[in-house]
């Protein structure tokens, strides 16, 4: 399974996923996709290679996503790709602009795109832009994204979902400020916002992952040699979702994450402090 570890197959249980309830739910519908370049949102416009939906692809890296074009349509989804990075206002206006002209409307977006960063505050004491960059792709990309999209979405009955992080659910850690104070805001906002699109017939989706095996990860050293899912894996439980409109995926161990959370916060954070002292 995924060529995991006896480890991660006990932490990260298969999705019930199945293609054909997937195929038929997007029949004819188009589907933005975010961070499409690589690592989950690459491996999602693969496991859609095989559905008639339209695929939207949007990322900084346009000849990864033209060759995954290449490969796509030799199946039977149609795909386009738009470069641009969605921190810069004038190229997300353009694609804002270019959403809003799809002749067959926007039927789903599966938020992805995200930047992760793993350093002291002492070491971004004269990096402000640490945070800026990082809540601009992780917070305000993706609200600004929704603002305009949701009347789209909301003459096709549409459907968001939001790759998060389960640090957006736990308790705060060293060296993670910028990411997860960033990736709780969007999370916050979205789960907000929720009942509100559901009036409007959008169905919302949250799921909330562990370490996953993207390149992203790779400048974490000591990342390389824990336990984390594969994207192939995460793809699947975004496929299922598709079609089921599951409102949230964690893994089953998160529920012990955040009980020791709240009830053990003090020790914890004790604990912590001693850690980084040492």
């Amino acid at each position: 399974m995924h060529n995991y570890t006896l480890v991660e197959r006990l932490l990260f249980f298969p999705a019930p996923f199945n293609s054909i309830k997937m195929k038929n739910e997007l029949n004819g519908k188009t589907i933005l996709i975010t961070g499409a370049s690589s690592g989950i949102g690459k491996e999602l416009a693969y496991l859609l290679a095989d559905t008639n939906a339209h695929l939207i692809l949007v990322a900084r890296r346009e000849e990864n996503m033209k060759l995954m074009k290449d490969e796509i349509e030799n199946c039977s989804a149609k795909v386009s790709v738009f470069r641009a990075d969605l921190r810069n206002e004038q190229e997300m206006i353009e694609f804002l602009a270019f959403l809003h002209q799809l002749t067959d409307g926007l039927d789903v977006v599966v938020s992805n795109a995200g930047l992760s960063i793993n350093r002291p505050i002492t070491q971004s004491l004269d990096r402000y832009h640490d945070f800026t960059r990082t809540m601009a792709i992780n917070y305000f990309a993706p609200v600004q994204l929704l603002l305009s999209v949701i009347p789209l979405l909301a003459k096709k009955k549409g459907h968001i979902i939001n790759v998060s992080t389960i640090n957006a659910l736990l308790l705060p850690v060293p060296y993670w400020a910028a990411y997860q104070a960033s990736k709780t805001a969007f999370d916050t906002w979205f789960r907000s916002a929720a009942p509100e699109l559901e009036i409007q017939g959008i169905s919302t989706t949250s799921i909330y992952l562990p370490l996953v095996k993207t390149p992203m990860i790779e400048p974490t050293i000591a990342y390389q040699t824990v336990p984390a899912m594969s994207p192939v894996h995460v793809a699947e439980i975004v496929g299922q979702s598709l079609y089921s409109k599951r409102e949230v995926y964690k893994p089953w161990w998160l529920v012990f994450g955040q009980l020791a959370s709240v009830m053990f916060r003090k020790p914890l954070e004790f604990i912590i402090t001693r850690l980084l002292k040492k």
